[in-house]
C-alpha cells in the first residue's frame, strides 16, 4: 500500500480535481487505487451527486449512492463552514481520533495506492484544538500540496511549505492547479515556486475543458508518489 495525503493552501483550490485525475490515471495504468475524503462540509443531500464524494466514486468506478458516499466520506455536514463549525451547527462534534483511526483502517485494508483527501487548507480546524495539519502529522504519510495561480498564491504556498517542513512532513510534490480567470501565468507561477521549493517537485496543471479528465501532468504526479 502506498498512501498519500492531498491537501491545499486553502478552500476551492482544486484538491478533488487533482485526486480525481490521479485516480483515473492510476486506474488506466492498470494499478489498484482507492480514495477517501473522510470529512466534507457543504454537503447538500438533495443535490449530492455533484459533491466531492460523488466525483470520487465516479472516478473509482463505484456506484454513486449515499451508502457508497458514506464509505468514502463518513463525516458529512450540510453547512459550507469549517468542519468544527459545521459539526457544531448540527449539534455534534468531530472526534479527531476517530478520523485518524478511519484512515488507518483504510490504509490497512487496501492494496495498491490510497489517496486521502483533506478538507480546506492545512490549518482548517477539525475540532476546537486540532487542525488538518495535526491530522497529517499523526498519519506521517507523504503529502501533495495543491495551490492555485491566484494573486497571493506565492505567499500562501511558501507559507504552507514552511509549516509542513517545520513539522518534518514529507512533501512529495506541489501541484499548481490553474485558477479560473487567473492573472498570474501558470508557467511563471510554477517556475517561481520551484526556485523557492528547493528539492520539492512543482507540477502545473492548466484548466481543462469541461469533461476532460486526462493530462500528462497526472502521470508525472503519480510517478512522484
Amino acid at each position: 500500500m502506498t498512501t498519500t495525503f492531498i491537501t491545499a493552501t486553502g478552500t476551492d483550490i482544486g484538491k478533488t480535481f487533482v485526486t480525481v485525475g490521479l485516480v483515473r490515471h492510476i486506474r488506466a495504468a492498470g494499478r489498484t487505487v482507492d480514495a477517501i475524503k473522510p470529512v466534507v462540509s457543504g454537503f447538500d443531500s438533495d443535490a449530492w451527486q455533484e459533491s466531492d464524494p460523488a466525483r470520487l466514486l465516479a472516478a473509482l468506478g463505484r456506484p454513486i449512492t449515499l451508502e457508497e458516499a458514506g464509505r468514502v466520506s463518513p463525516w458529512r455536514f450540510a453547512a459550507p463552514l469549517s468542519p468544527h463549525m459545521a459539526a457544531r451547527r448540527e449539534g455534534g462534534a468531530i472526534e479527531f481520533q476517530e478520523v485518524v483511526e478511519f484512515c488507518r483502517r483504510s490504509m490497512a485494508a487496501r492494496r495498491g495506492v490510497l489517496l486521502i483527501e483533506g478538507i480546506g487548507g492545512i490549518m482548517v480546524p477539525l475540532d476546537d484544538r486540532r487542525t488538518v495539519l495535526d491530522w497529517m502529522s499523526v498519519l506521517r504519510i507523504p503529502i501533495i500540496l495543491v495551490a492555485g495561480t491566484y494573486v497571493g498564491t506565492m505567499s500562501h504556498t511558501l507559507t504552507s511549505l514552511e509549516v509542513l517542513v517545520r513539522r518534518n512532513l514529507n512533501v512529495a510534490a506541489v501541484v499548481i492547479s490553474e485558477s479560473e480567470a487567473s492573472a498570474a501565468p501558470l508557467d511563471d507561477t510554477v517556475a517561481t515556486l520551484q526556485r523557492f521549493a528547493a528539492s520539492i517537485d512543482v507540477v502545473g496543471i492548466p484548466r481543462l475543458a469541461p469533461g476532460t479528465t486526462e493530462h500528462p501532468a497526472f502521470a508525472r504526479i503519480a510517478g512522484l508518489i
